[in-house]
């Protein structure tokens, strides 16, 4: 009895493990059949295009007709509206003679027409367009948002011409103002700049006096002991000031403006 015992045990082991061998296999097998294998796919690089003929229409560079100039006119109200983007694509098109035009509209009622007007200049991408831009940044009636506008498109255009104007700015009753002349005088290489972006160390905004020095030190490269700028009180930026003085009264007849570091290409 006991071997019979015995042997029923065997089997019924047996049995069990080879159950579970067969349901080890089904499962591997069902595992297998729901995985995402990824595979290398050859790669094609996509066929080189064809060049494009340039089919735009160049910019006009002939003196206006009267009927283009009362045309160009007849555009400025449209400045402001729906189709302020088709005008001032208009203007550009008409190309520099339109200039006398456009800077009409930098004196009209209406913001918007004004700023649109600074954004044609722009696009329009002529230097001659720099004196009325600049008289706009000048004026005190205009609102901070056109005049720091016009003085950065100034700026872009043709920085030579812009230095007695950034001067100005730098003491303009508006700290909004006083810092944007700050930060487009970096891009200004003439030594007339240095002594007024000092003297606005001092200033009593902390952010007019932050902008000035990262313009001193992007003009001119001096290396000036560590002070916590972002920290600094009145008092401790006037006290800095007095160092740049120190600094460009013995060294503004010799300076000359270090060459404009380029930028390193990725990769």
């Amino acid at each position: 009895m006991k071997g019979l015992s015995r042997q029923v045990v065997c089997r019924v082991v047996i049995r069990g493990v080879v159950c579970l061998g067969l349901m080890g296999g089904m499962l591997g097998q069902a595992w297998s059949a729901s995985t995402v294998w990824p595979v290398q796919m050859p790669y094609e690089a996509p066929p080189r295009s064809e060049p494009v003929p340039d089919v735009s229409v160049a910019p006009n560079t002939q003196p206006l007709t009267p009927e283009e100039l009362q045309r160009a006119e007849a555009l400025l109200p449209l400045l402001e509206g729906k189709q302020e983007f088709w005008a001032m694509g208009e203007f550009v098109h008409l190309g520099e003679p339109v200039l006398s035009v456009v800077t009409k509209a930098l004196s009209l009622p209406g913001p918007r027409i004004r700023y649109n007007a600074i954004e044609t200049l722009s696009l329009i991408k002529s230097p001659a367009a720099v004196p009325a831009l600049l008289d706009t940044a000048r004026l005190d009636s205009e609102i901070p948002r056109i005049r720091e506008h016009a003085l950065r498109v100034a700026v872009r255009l043709d920085p030579m011409q812009t230095a007695p104007a950034i001067e100005a700015m730098t003491k303009d009753a508006n700290s909004s103002i006083r810092k944007a002349a700050a930060v487009e005088a970096r891009y200004v290489r003439r030594k007339e700049v240095i002594q007024p972006l000092i003297d606005l160390l001092g200033d009593d905004e902390r952010f007019v006096a932050l902008s000035a020095v990262q313009s001193l030190w992007t003009l001119t490269r001096h290396e000036t002991e560590f002070h916590d700028w972002d920290a600094s009180s009145k008092q401790d930026r006037q006290a800095w000031a007095q160092e740049w003085n120190e600094w460009w009264n013995q060294s503004k007849e010799t300076f000359e403006m270090p060459e404009p570091k380029s930028r390193k290409r990725a990769g």
